[in-house]
């Protein structure tokens, strides 16, 4: 994606016009259009105003993904709503398996496992049950991540 389009999703999401843009930096309509059409680029002092106006750093602006955003905004919004919905059901319409395991698999033999390594992390690095949690998830993550790229 290049920096016009990146400017492009980064005024849509602060929902400003290209007028409203222009008005606030005292700059024509048609500079912001060329911007985001990358027929122009802005200077590096316009682009940091452009950061500050969309509430993102220089970095963010330049890099701006706007689906990482999307879901880093939908994971702020629901909060306290995914404790109330039932994950497993969610996601077995598209993996089958988290429907019918349960009856398949000895799950205590495992979860006792993983209850020692929480148990583990906790003690050895002090974190709480959450974080021992969220990092052992993301170890388990970064195994998977490691077996697909290895098999591919």
């Amino acid at each position: 994606m290049h920096l016009g389009t990146h400017l492009f999703h980064a005024r849509k999401r602060k929902g400003l016009s290209q007028e409203a843009v222009a008005e606030r930096l005292g700059i024509s309509r048609q500079t912001v259009s060329k911007w985001e059409t990358g027929e122009t680029l802005p200077d590096i002092r316009q682009a940091k105003r452009l950061a500050v106006l969309y509430g993102v750093t220089l970095d963010e602006l330049i890099d701006f993904d706007p689906d990482m955003q999307d879901i880093q905004d939908m994971l702020d919004q629901t909060g306290s709503v995914s404790d109330k919905i039932d994950w497993t059901k969610a996601w077995s319409r598209q993996y089958p398996i988290l429907a019918q395991y349960q009856s398949e698999v000895q799950t205590g033999l495992y979860a006792v496992e993983l209850g020692r390594l929480l148990d583990d992390l906790k003690g050895r690095y002090r974190y709480d049950e959450r974080n021992a949690f969220l990092v052992l998830k993301d170890i388990l993550g970064s195994v998977w991540k490691e077996r697909a790229e290895s098999h591919s």
